[in-house]
């Protein structure tokens, strides 16, 4: 219990410094133990502007490592960000530890032309 709670006051504690705008959106994680979810927020209208996962068809197809998955991933989210036009984002880790399969997002992300 002590752990999902820490959790949660690091989330409350990082939202409180950043948000994103519908030039500049937040980028955030979702990292649960079989996969990750990523979503583009414009946090001053409360819309999703964009959403890519590991359980997208393209990508769960592939039989690699879920850090590898977590980087296509993040390649997938960049992709959509520049089709609609968004060339900055916010990355908000959600309390994880930038590490590992964020890391791999935040990686796949920027290799795909994402600045943050």
């Amino acid at each position: 219990m002590a752990k999902i709670s820490n959790k949660q006051k690091i989330r409350y504690r990082i939202r409180t410094k950043i948000s994103g705008t519908a030039t500049r959106p937040r980028l955030a994680v979702f990292r649960s133990n079989s996969d990750i979810y990523l979503q583009l927020i414009n946090d001053e209208e409360g819309i999703t502007i964009a959403a890519a996962s590991t359980r997208d068809k393209d990508i769960a197809a592939q039989k690699v490592t879920k850090s590898e998955k977590s980087k296509l991933a993040g390649a997938a989210i960049a992709r959509k960000a520049t089709e609609i036009g968004i060339g900055s984002i916010v990355f908000d880790r959600g309390g994880n530890l930038y590490h590992g399969r964020v890391k791999a997002v935040g990686d796949g992300a920027r290799e795909g032309g994402l600045q943050f």
